[in-house]
């Protein structure tokens, strides 16, 4: 039977948003958002947290979720999860960011997919349409270039493909939703390369794959979606979702 586990790496020291995963979004923390919506997956056996912070891990204890202490050096999402990985016997383990919180149980599942239907594929990355241009030029928004394979040629927080030329429309251009699958032996490769100077320059965990010929593959959701980087994105996020349904038990 293969085991399938969520993980949501977590930590307080954000750069441009010191405190985040605990920042309140409608009256919760924002990290709780992303947990509930996370665990109502039906294909996922567990949700964990992976946290250097005990801060993030008394919080998640007090809404139910079980959290797992990493190392406080991880300069990656990804590292700290191939870390916390060694802990679970997991198959396949899911990465879902914790300042992703308008993500929803379907597009865990959509990244899930892939894994359980090839045993070829090692890692599945979500993405979604960019809709605006101010979305398309912030530096926050990870642009994705894909094949017609399929799989990822490269990912960068600049505009590519470049707009010169021609005007915004939907469609040529997707952005990473950090909803990443992966086989258990690709993550733990991930963390045995070295970062390399691409990952390095544009402070995207992918990347590591990427310049060593590791394949990533790309499924496409039309959910709206929008991390948070920043208190205003926070403030956005919190007019996007006034009228989703909740996912947190009545009473």
């Amino acid at each position: 039977m293969t085991r399938v586990v969520a993980m949501i790496p977590a930590r307080m020291g954000s750069t441009r948003f010191p405190g985040k995963p605990l920042a309140l979004l409608r009256g919760r923390p924002m990290i709780e958002h992303v947990f509930a919506r996370t665990a109502a997956c039906a294909r996922l056996d567990d949700v964990l947290i992976a946290t250097c912070d005990e801060e993030i891990a008394l919080a998640a204890s007090g809404f139910g979720a079980t959290s797992i202490m990493t190392s406080a050096a991880h300069q990656r999402a990804t590292d700290r999860i191939a870390e916390a990985c060694e802990t679970d016997p997991a198959d396949i383990i899911v990465m879902v960011q914790g300042d992703e919180p308008m993500i929803r149980p379907d597009m865990v599942s959509a990244a899930i997919t892939p894994l359980l239907e090839s045993p070829t594929i090692g890692c599945v990355n979500l993405a979604a349409p960019i809709r605006t241009e101010i979305e398309l030029r912030s530096p926050n928004t990870i642009k994705i270039v894909i094949s017609r394979q399929g799989t990822a040629l490269y990912f960068s927080r600049e505009v590519i493909p470049t707009i010169v030329g021609r005007r915004f429309c939907l469609g040529p251009w997707h952005k990473q939703v950090c909803i990443i699958a992966f086989r258990r032996d690709t993550l733990r490769r991930f963390a045995s390369l070295p970062a390399g100077p691409l990952e390095i320059d544009e402070s995207i965990d992918m990347l590591r794959y990427i310049e060593n010929c590791i394949p990533v593959h790309i499924i496409t959701t039309n959910a709206v979606t929008h991390a948070v980087d920043t208190p205003a994105d926070l403030e956005l996020v919190e007019l996007l979702m006034a009228d989703e349904p909740s996912y947190f038990e009545k009473g």
